[in-house]
């Protein structure tokens, strides 16, 4: 029987750094290299998408100790706005967010096992998923486990690509220019860095991660803002040195338009032979990523279905304390998505879908203040400007993505539909069996 049933500091902030250290930071660079060709801008972009995670990492931290309960966006749009809207928030959360993002990891996994293992790209990541989420079925003892090796698993990968280049002939690197140059300032200013933002910020979706776990943290108070920051500040520490590394290795025209850039480097650094065994070690560390997706989504439906009656069947647990019918329908949901949807359409899809309703969480500070002036909660730094930087930044890179592609921004909202359907069912089914009683 399982006997552990909080998570401490250092899942937390193994939660956080594995939801953000994916598919993005190994995909992202091959889309930002065409339309910002600097190195100089492409860190600086980084380090941007790095300010806005830490901003609204903050900012959590906040909202979380003060409301006190698992649920992420839509406890919080919930308790903040009005139920209608932290419905939608939870929808597009367990719907794009966690289904959605373990899709787009699942497919990663595939595309680079595949290279090692001879199996078709589909079958790996349906395997994955399922490999996972059966490893999570058994609680938060073996889950937190799992998640504890492959992260570290991951982080040593990392580690190991940003010193390879040190002990790699020279004649074979780019030695790309980090320094800034003429025209920089252009390309910062240009559509193109917000438009490219728009995969950095898939890179740090899950800065908020320990946030959905609030209610089985121990001593969240503390240990939440901790692994919010913490966990946050290592992965921008990360990607810059990561991409760094990257564009050091290889040159912008073998960089541009792909998505496997750790192949990519591994090829470049070592040759085919040793390329195809970090093509399998990439996929098993891209299943940290997973694992911690499968951890968090689940607390989302559950908290729904603590809500409302129709949805109560997501809440229940099995003998291992977990929602057992949570995880299985975020599984399914991802096998489907994993089969009929492209790796570039989810992440676009993902992006700007959670953007809405994290912005929107993140506005949600300034009335939370309001409602609890004298709440025993962790406090933002430098508040307001810390929320109006996430705002702001968000705000910029939903409009250039619309500019630039307007049925991005039609899913996105179409999406809400179904969802908002769903509420107005499960409010309906409340209220009669309320009144039965």
């Amino acid at each position: 029987m399982e006997t552990l049933r909080k998570y401490p500091l250092s899942v937390a902030i193994m939660l956080v750094i594995a939801n953000m250290i994916g598919t993005g930071v190994f995909t992202s660079l091959g889309y930002q290299v065409g339309p910002l060709p600097s190195g100089f801008v492409i860190l600086l972009l980084w380090l941007v998408g790095g300010v806005v995670a830490l901003s609204g990492a903050f900012t959590y931290a906040e909202i979380a100790t003060t409301l006190k309960r698992s649920g992420g966006e839509y406890l919080y749009l919930s308790q903040i706005f009005h139920p209608a809207l932290g419905f939608l928030g939870g929808w597009m959360s367990a719907v794009v967010g966690f289904a959605g993002a373990i899709s787009a990891v699942a497919i990663a996994i595939g595309a680079y096992a595949t290279e090692a293992l001879g199996v078709s790209t589909q079958l790996i990541a349906v395997s994955a998923i399922v490999l996972v989420s059966g490893i999570h079925w058994f609680g938060v003892k073996t889950g937190g486990v799992a998640q504890t090796i492959l992260t570290s698993i991951k982080l040593g990968l990392i580690i190991f690509f940003c010193i390879a280049p040190f002990f790699v002939s020279g004649t074979r690197l780019s030695h790309t220019n980090f320094l800034p140059q003429s025209g920089d300032w252009n390309l910062i200013l240009s559509p193109g860095f917000a438009v490219s933002l728009v995969f950095v910020v898939y890179a740090y979706t899950g800065w908020n991660a320990s946030a959905y776990i609030a209610g089985n943290l121990e001593n969240p108070k503390r240990n939440l803002p901790l692994s919010l920051i913490i966990g946050t500040l290592i992965v921008v520490v990360i990607y810059l040195l990561l991409n760094a590394m990257f564009m050091y290795s290889a040159t912008f025209t073998e960089l541009d338009g792909q998505n496997d850039i750790g192949n990519v480097v591994a090829y470049k650094l070592f040759g085919k032979k040793a390329g195809i065994v970090f093509s399998g070690i990439f996929s098993v560390a891209l299943l940290s990523t997973l694992s911690a997706m499968t951890i968090a989504g689940p607390r989302v439906t559950e908290a729904m279905g603590n809500d409302y009656g129709l949805l109560k069947s997501f809440s229940k647990k099995n003998k291992y304390d977990m929602p057992y019918l949570a995880i299985l329908v975020q599984g399914a949901w991802s096998i489907f998505l994993v089969l009929v949807s492209s790796f570039k359409e989810i992440i676009q899809y993902i992006s700007v879908s959670l953007s809405i309703f994290s912005m929107l969480t993140v506005i949600g500070i300034f009335w939370l203040r309001k409602q609890h002036p004298k709440a025993d909660a962790y406090k933002v730094p430098f508040y307001p400007i810390t929320p109006l930087i996430f705002i702001g930044c968000t705000l910029w890179m939903i409009y250039y993505v619309a500019a630039d592609d307007p049925k991005i921004l039609i899913y996105s909202l179409a999406t809400l539909i179904p969802g908002f359907i769903l509420y107005l069912l499960a409010t309906r089914y409340t209220h009669k069996h309320s009144s039965l009683l």
